[in-house]
């Protein structure tokens, strides 16, 4: 495997990242949309979630393709986002046609980024504004670190972030992440600089720093109180995959978040997978090629993540470090 040519999930051919962020809110709104509809399905594993036309997205529901996925800061707030996001593709003929009537199919997921430094005393929710912002912004590439969904993020000890990755497999499919890591958990071992995804690693993609000490009989510092986590995130491929293959892929990536976040999938956060298929390119293995592509996502998952906390910035008012700003400057 190799990463694609952005390494970044719009490696995936027919979709596209838009993001938009308020820096006095310490907040934003990552959108991944497809230039046509697209097979997706989720799977949580953390304790509290909070989401939105994911119902939609069980294999027996009547839906079985959407026009966008969201990734939101802002907690319950940030749900609204997606109204942001549906309005745009309204806007622009998109939808699910029922008689006359496009409605657009956009599910969405949200973090807690409540009491991160920012200002949170809007008189009129800015999350609508900045759902339709990023959906304008969408486009092959994007930034990561301290942007959309992740710029407010933190995890246990140093900021947060959106990180993104990709591979392609010997068989010419290609799979990506995008994740927003907002996490109760430590992204780095023994508080860090390596990274606990560091078998992954491709190159020098979050530093190229190797492994670090790791004190397997460690119980971990748990600072942040209920409701103040959550990983969200999105895997996708090109793969033509039915409903229930691509919600398969999404229980697969959560390997992925385990293995780049200590701890992961506890009761506080609301730890998140959607999963995107756009059917560019038809299984040569039935059998064999799901378990690559599940393998695949986990993998590109645990790189996102890290990705995600090592271009995270220093900026006024946070409440976490950046990576950069404990470790010093990248290479």
């Amino acid at each position: 495997m190799r990463p694609g040519r952005r390494n970044l999930i719009t490696d995936v051919d027919g979709l596209r990242v838009g993001q938009a962020q308020d820096a006095r809110l310490k907040s934003g709104v990552s959108v991944l949309v497809g230039a046509a509809p697209f097979v997706a399905g989720v799977h949580v594993m953390g304790g509290a979630p909070g989401t939105r036309e994911t119902d939609l997205l069980a294999p027996d529901k009547l839906v079985q393709e959407v026009d966008a996925l969201v990734l939101s800061g802002g907690s319950a707030f940030g749900l609204d986002a997606v109204g942001g996001v549906v309005e745009g593709l309204r806007t622009a003929g998109r939808g699910f046609a029922v008689g006359g009537v496009q409605v657009p199919i956009v599910p969405g997921a949200i973090l807690f980024d409540l009491l991160n430094g920012g200002d949170k005393g809007w008189t009129q929710n800015p999350y609508p504004a900045l759902g339709r912002a990023a959906l304008a912004a969408a486009g092959a590439d994007f930034a990561l670190g301290s942007a959309g969904a992740g710029y407010g993020a933190t995890t246990a000890d140093l900021k947060g972030g959106i990180g993104s990755a990709s591979v392609v497999l010997e068989g010419g499919m290609t799979v990506g992440a995008l994740v927003a890591v907002n996490a109760l958990g430590s992204a780095v071992m023994g508080g860090g600089p390596q990274f606990w995804a560091a078998p992954w690693e491709i190159g020098d993609e979050f530093g190229g720093l190797g492994t670090g000490a790791n004190d397997p009989g460690a119980e971990p510092a748990l600072e942040i109180g209920p409701g103040e986590a959550t990983t969200i995130a999105i895997v996708a491929t090109d793969a033509k995959l039915t409903q229930a293959q691509t919600t398969r892929l999404a229980v697969a990536a959560h390997d992925g978040m385990a293995r780049a976040l200590s701890p992961s999938h506890t009761p506080f956060d609301g730890d998140l997978v959607f999963a995107a298929a756009t059917g560019a390119r038809a299984l040569a293995d039935p059998a064999g090629d799901p378990l690559r592509l599940g393998h695949a996502a986990a993998t590109c998952l645990a790189r996102a993540i890290a990705r995600g906390v090592y271009h995270a910035r220093p900026e006024p008012g946070d409440t976490r470090p950046a990576w950069i700003a404990r470790f010093g400057p990248r290479d």
